[in-house]
């Protein structure tokens, strides 16, 4: 990924001052099916079949994940954004004027929304989604409560190559922002790749901000992902279906089960889908046969502790300048500089 380039395949990047009313078409990097089938077939030939999560998010599953994100029991994003709302000032202090704020997996810029509502002169804002409905709704919406504000929105999978888009005004600095528990779901080594690919479209002088999960009690972890209302539950099983619609295939969504349970030796909690019965699939014009409890692996989400976490990133090149938490310390958020660019001791709260 890299700044000051040409968009992906259009110029069709919104700029603030058009009306709310106006079409609002993000550039579209996202991979094409090919690429979707191809990732899927190599994770169910696998002796553990698995699936890559960032397919969760169609139009429909970017809607569930928002239906999930209002649950008590999925405690992060309210965990969150009360740390945000709470260390504002600081957060805005340390981000400075002119900032160009880059978003990885925006979603509905809930979280967002705090820190544009106390930005000084922000350069623009790139919100990255790989939902492409969504992102364009969001955009419209960002547009009508952000007079002033340059909004360039960018269809996309992050973890793989694509050109961002320039603001008109040059920033001063470049900020990456990466709320939610997203992070978790790469491992570590992944994880640390992804640091240091963050790190790069910083540049210098740049920061990432980000939010992390930490380990706590896996009672509360349990409830927070198989929820009562067993929205997680469609949640994982709308990407069969999204599968059946895209790539041809025939998953009988009733013979599979959602199951996630918290995976101590790892510090994981990890989200399957279980196969019900001896069963034979069709994808793509390949088979693939699912013994009875046979599961397909779909999520990993990692909780690290606020000493394992500062390892990883110091690990990618980054100093950790500043940590938040809750006062139950579920939740941290942390300012990431380049290493020897510190601008002050990290404070802890909680």
């Amino acid at each position: 990924m890299e700044i000051n380039k040409a968009p992906c395949d259009r110029e069709q990047f919104n700029h603030f001052g058009k009306s709310s009313t106006e079409c609002i078409s993000p550039a579209d990097c996202r991979p094409g099916n090919g690429h979707f089938l191809a990732e899927v077939l190599e994770g169910l030939r696998k002796p553990q079949k698995e699936l890559p999560p960032k397919y969760f998010y169609d139009d429909r599953g970017a809607q569930l994940f928002e239906d999930i994100c209002t649950m008590d029991e999925y405690y992060i994003p309210l965990t969150e954004a009360s740390i945000i709302d709470d260390h504002i000032v600081e957060m805005v202090e340390l981000l400075g004027e002119d900032v160009l704020l880059v978003e990885y997996g925006c979603g509905d810029c809930a979280k967002t929304r705090i820190l544009l509502n106390h930005l000084r002169q922000p350069a623009g804002f790139v919100p990255i989604d790989i939902s492409f409905e969504q992102l364009q709704r969001v955009s419209v919406a960002l547009t009508g409560e952000y007079p002033g504000l340059e909004v360039l929105p960018v269809c996309a999978d992050y973890t793989c190559d694509f050109e961002l888009p320039a603001p008109c005004r040059p920033p001063a600095r470049k900020v990456v922002f990466f709320p939610g528990s997203t992070l978790g779901n790469f491992d570590p080594l992944p994880a640390q790749l992804f640091l240091k690919e963050a790190g790069r479209v910083c540049g210098p002088g740049g920061a990432l901000l980000l939010g992390i999960d930490l380990a706590k009690d896996p009672g509360v972890l349990h409830k927070a992902y198989n929820d009562s209302n067993g929205i997680t539950a469609e949640f994982n099983l709308n990407l069969l279906k999204r599968i059946n619609l895209e790539l041809d295939a025939n998953f009988k969504l009733e013979q599979f089960q959602h199951y996630a349970f918290y995976n101590l030796a790892a510090n994981r909690m990890e989200m399957h889908l279980v196969s019900l019965r001896e069963q034979r699939v069709y994808v793509g014009g390949l088979v693939f046969d699912f013994a009875q409890g046979e599961s397909i692996w779909t999520e990993s989400s990692y909780k690290y502790t606020l000493a394992g976490f500062e390892k990883l990133a110091t690990s990618a090149g980054f100093g950790v300048d500043r940590v938040w938490t809750d006062e139950r310390q579920w939740f941290s958020v942390h300012y990431l500089v380049k290493d020897g660019c510190k601008r002050g001791a990290a404070s802890r709260r909680g």
